[in-house]
């Protein structure tokens, strides 16, 4: 097992009604002024937003508020949000949506922080944040684990890159989770979470690590149960239960428990960052289905045992001794048939990614050919494409 170092200060309050204590949550924090980020219109069709406005008034907190996150959160609304704060003395943000709401209000925590420092640079690790803004989110989707996670993942809509940076200021101080809030996310969006969620864990199982049995044991179950979970969300989309153990599922698979250590980098979501950098219109769980499956055909014999582990623990296959790659390919098979069981894609073409840009993805993804991703099968800009390729078939 590596050395690790493992933080969890986000404050989470769990279940029914909660989000009704928001302004007093916020109160504790003695904020001069709050903005309020959001997305869409379910926030405001809802009645959610304002809600959240009426319990900042009670509480006296002033406040501004900044909609329009879309689902792969923009550099430029990041941009005219950190303006924002600095023009109103903003001192706290407050997110109100899923992961794109969540990492656009800590990118713009981060820049109204750090005045001095162009905020892309943080995406591009050419500066890190010193500072940032006090934040808090209500979670409305299940998916992407912004809630408890140190990552933040930006797209810069002039350029196409999709770029992700992590900091322990990235935290969100407190998180507000009622699986009741996420009753109305449609069964797509719904099925792009369970991807993403898994994904989290997945990713961080196939990264490099030895004698984590307890870790694994976390991460087989988190894996197991989301599939389950997400499936129940499906047939009845306000099972209280099932929506709970998804919500609580997305939590766990991003706030750095299922890696304990193990050597982290989440490969896959490497590659899915330059599919929907490109094309932005693709949800990040779709792009994660369409990809996942080849790539592990592309590098599991680099760990047979890892991923007999895997076949037999997840999937309750029986280990085949004498053909223990047959036993690893039906594993992967009945993954990728549970992406197509939920409706997700399993080929890029379905997203409607076309053929000729999977060098420029290869050659992005591998920084112009200067890195590798990491791996018991490290990737090269060739194996990049090679898996771009496969994936596109």
């Amino acid at each position: 097992m590596n050395n690790f170092i493992y933080e969890t200060p986000t404050k989470i309050y769990f279940g029914k009604k909660e989000e009704e204590k928001v302004g007093k949550i916020v109160a504790e924090y003695k904020p001069h002024k709050v903005l309020i980020h959001y997305g869409g219109k379910s926030a405001r069709e809802s009645g959610l937003l304002e809600r959240v406005k009426k319990a900042l008034e009670e509480e006296k907190i002033p406040y501004v508020e900044l909609g329009g996150v879309v689902a792969n959160p923009e550099l430029r609304l990041v941009r005219e949000g950190i303006k924002l704060c600095l023009q109103e003395k903003v001192d706290f943000v407050l997110a109100i949506g899923g992961g794109s709401v969540l990492d656009s209000a800590k990118d713009i925590a981060n820049g109204a922080a750090n005045p001095d420092v162009d905020v892309w640079d943080f995406s591009l690790g050419k500066a890190v944040p010193e500072r940032t803004l006090k934040k808090g989110a209500i979670l409305t989707l299940a998916a992407a684990g912004s809630e408890m996670s140190s990552s933040c993942v930006i797209t810069n809509e002039q350029t196409g890159e999709k770029r992700g940076y992590g900091s322990s200021l990235n935290r969100m101080d407190f998180a507000i989770e009622n699986p009741e809030l996420t009753y109305t996310v449609n069964a797509y969006q719904t099925a792009c979470g369970i991807v993403d969620i898994e994904m989290h864990t997945m990713e961080r199982y196939f990264c490099p690590g030895e004698d984590t049995y307890l870790t694994d044991a976390i991460a087989e179950a988190v894996m197991k149960q989301v599939m389950k979970a997400g499936l129940d969300c499906l047939e009845n989309p306000t099972n209280y239960e099932a929506r709970a153990n998804m919500m609580w599922a997305s939590s766990l698979a991003h706030n750095g428990l299922t890696g304990c250590g193990r050597q982290m980098q989440l490969v896959v979501h490497q590659f899915e960052h330059e599919v929907s950098g490109m094309y932005p219109s693709i949800a990040h769980g779709a792009g994660l289905a369409a990809l996942w499956c080849s790539w592990a055909r592309y590098v599991y014999k680099a760990n047979i045992s890892r991923w007999l582990q895997w076949a037999q623990n997840v999937w309750n296959l029986d280990i085949d001794f004498e053909h223990p790659e047959e036993t690893i390919e039906k594993a992967i098979d009945q993954q990728e048939q549970f992406y197509v069981s939920i409706g997700m894609p399993i080929r890029l073409k379905e997203l409607g990614v076309e053929q000729g840009s999977l060098e420029k993805l290869a050659w992005n993804c591998s920084r112009q050919k200067t890195r590798s991703l990491i791996g018991y099968k490290p990737l090269e800009y060739e194996d990049i494409l090679a898996v771009y390729q496969m994936a596109y078939e």
